[in-house]
């Protein structure tokens, strides 16, 4: 089967297809023709190990796991004589951040994992995007324990993780204001937003609103900065570790403190619990995935190097099957 592997780390130059064998389904797996997957920051992330400690899950040296790929949706082409709750024929949905998988012409699963049936009112292609970005948001806002009510600021409201955090709080009953480039203004404030800021035009700094929680979905702030605009036992989460690392080492001091404080939640695996709940809202009309572009499986290194510019809004899908 036709599929985009890595051998070493690096560039999106080290990616190329190449001609592999495919998986066969155990006993527990579901085997999936994909018709789709995505390129993101989780890959990107394992495919560069700019972070060395993404290493120790992925391999010190060189890759375990050629084939990235963490969220993709497809086709059940098997079931192994063990599987439940799906057959032959059905279209799914799927997120493995442990042996990833996607970036291929099949992979396997097992039933038990992050793995559901594409609600009926979204196509294959956006299924592939529900779970990365919605899997970080949702880890993150549990970590803060966001409140009906409360207000919250998404600082990188148009990226994945952003875009999917404001659905998220909307749905939870949070009052969020998100920061967004002016060209994404209506998008955000259709996604849920209560309140749009300009980011080109206006410093969110400068208002005198105090958020309980700020999430920085890019990561390009620090609690420095937002502590202004923190209330009084204010939260501030980062997607990213901050300079010199400095959002963990916040995280393990700051709690010990009265007051504002930051938290660094690692994310547990999505859960089959976790996954049926998005399922559930995108079903619901709750959660949509924002598309931003749509890149061939043999234009994988192009894909790469737009998500690598910062610029994309939402997700990049990657159409194995066109």
């Amino acid at each position: 089967m036709k599929a985009a592997i890595h051998q070493k780390y690096g560039s999106p130059e080290v990616v190329f297809l190449a001609e592999v064998e495919q998986p066969v389904p155990k006993d527990d797996e579901l085997l999936i023709k994909i018709y789709a997957s995505t390129v993101n920051r989780t890959d990107a992330g394992f495919r560069s190990a700019e972070y060395v400690i993404s290493r120790f899950w992925s391999g010190l040296f060189k890759p375990k796991y050629p084939i990235l790929g963490c969220e993709f949706a497809g086709v059940v082409e098997r079931c192994g004589h063990q599987v439940v709750g799906f057959k032959t024929g059905d279209k799914v949905f799927a997120y493995n951040d442990k042996t990833f998988g996607g970036h291929a012409a099949y992979t396997t699963i097992a039933y038990t994992d992050a793995v559901a049936l594409i609600p009926k009112n979204i196509d294959t292609y956006e299924a592939a995007a529900i779970t990365e970005g919605s899997h970080y948001a949702l880890n993150i806002i549990r970590a803060a324990n966001v409140k009906k009510g409360q207000k919250v600021l998404v600082y990188g409201a148009t990226g994945a993780i952003g875009s999917a955090a404001v659905q998220l709080l909307t749905y939870f009953g949070a009052d969020v204001t998100a920061v967004s480039n002016t060209k994404n203004l209506s998008l955000v404030k259709n996604l849920g937003a209560n309140e749009v800021i300009d980011y080109e035009k206006e410093d969110f700094l400068a208002y005198t609103h105090q958020f309980d929680f700020i999430f920085d979905a890019v990561g390009k702030l620090s609690f420095h900065i937002c502590k202004p605009i923190l209330s009084k036992n204010g939260i501030y989460i980062s997607t990213e570790l901050g300079s010199y690392a400095q959002n963990v080492f916040l995280a393990m001091i700051t709690p010990l403190l009265k007051g504002k404080k930051v938290l660094f939640p690692i994310p547990p695996a999505l859960s089959k619990e976790d996954i049926n709940f998005l399922a559930t809202l995108t079903e619901d009309g709750y959660f949509k995935p924002v598309i931003d572009r749509h890149y061939t499986l043999d234009q994988i290194k192009e894909a790469y190097y737009y998500v690598a510019t910062g610029q994309k809004t939402g997700n990049v899908i990657l159409k194995v099957i066109d």
